[in-house]
């Protein structure tokens, strides 16, 4: 199918949720936040921002399932499923910094297309898979950078409750020394888009497919390389979230970084 007309509607919705979001966003120290779990906040913008989504889609797409973060799914299309975060850093949202919107369409086990929006500062980040990545229509390829001494890695800092713990500051450590500089965005899906534009020379979490669904499709576009904290592929990193977005360089060394990590596998065993 034509997914073409598919992103353009994609990008039109992300746009009503952007501006719908930054009318809160403008007032975040008047927000009412309520606490879903430790580090993980939800506003009423984060659930208004999902259910204009949701209706924009299903006016068009009435027969597509939909995920999103604050809502059960909706519908179960074996062929066709939106993964949509209304609000990607809730917790930068929360506090007046950068977050993104994202929406990522799933045909089967792949996503064939994504649109992610920073309203903040009107980047919109679009991929068709096949026909390369894009900024606000620009086309994006990965860093260059080659050097160990000034690659430039994105990361989140890792909880109690995540698997990866253990041992994580030791790990971030190591990585930090040798290399230029590690960023903390705030936002996973906005991590991954700026490893496709470059500002990152790669990222690495534990984090979920719907927060960076469309943000894997922008590297892999953009030329970049992405696997598990193993350099295992997508059956792996789509269930277990430890995932590496990066250019090959960087992509190499955090796979060396990483290797000693004890490794998550996939819940239900498969490979």
């Amino acid at each position: 199918m034509n997914y073409e007309t598919v992103l353009a509607d994609m990008v039109a919705v992300a746009r009503e949720a952007g501006a719908l979001t930054l009318g809160y966003f403008k007032r975040f120290r008047e927000l009412e936040i309520g606490i879903k779990g430790p580090a993980d906040f939800v506003s009423e913008a984060d659930k208004e921002s999902e259910l204009l989504i949701r209706k924009f889609l299903f006016e068009r797409y009435p027969d597509w399932s939909f995920t999103g973060e604050e809502f059960d799914p909706v519908n179960q299309d074996n062929e066709h499923r939106w993964l949509v975060d209304p609000i990607d850093g809730t917790t930068n949202f929360i506090n007046g910094m950068h977050y993104t919107i994202s929406i990522a369409l799933r045909r089967g086990n792949e996503t064939v297309c994504g649109a992610l929006y920073n309203p903040v500062a009107d980047e919109m980040f679009t991929a068709v898979k096949g026909q390369g990545a894009f900024m606000n229509g620009e086309r994006l390829t990965v860093s260059p950078q080659t050097e160990t001494g000034l690659l430039n890695v994105g990361t989140g800092l890792a909880t109690p409750g995540l698997f990866t713990y253990p041992g994580f500051y030791q790990r971030l450590d190591a990585i930090r020394a040798p290399i230029s500089s590690v960023r903390i965005v705030g936002s996973s899906a906005n991590s991954c888009a700026y490893v496709a534009l470059g500002r990152l020379t790669g990222y690495f979490e534990e984090s979920g497919l719907v927060d960076w669904a469309v943000g894997v499709l922008l590297v892999e576009e953009a030329g970049g390389v992405v696997t598990d904290w193993w350099g295992r592929g997508p059956e792996f990193y789509e269930k277990t979230g430890c995932v590496i977005v990066a250019n090959k360089a960087t992509h190499a060394y955090l796979l060396d970084k990483l290797k000693d990590a004890p490794r998550k596998e996939p819940k239900d065993g498969s490979h």
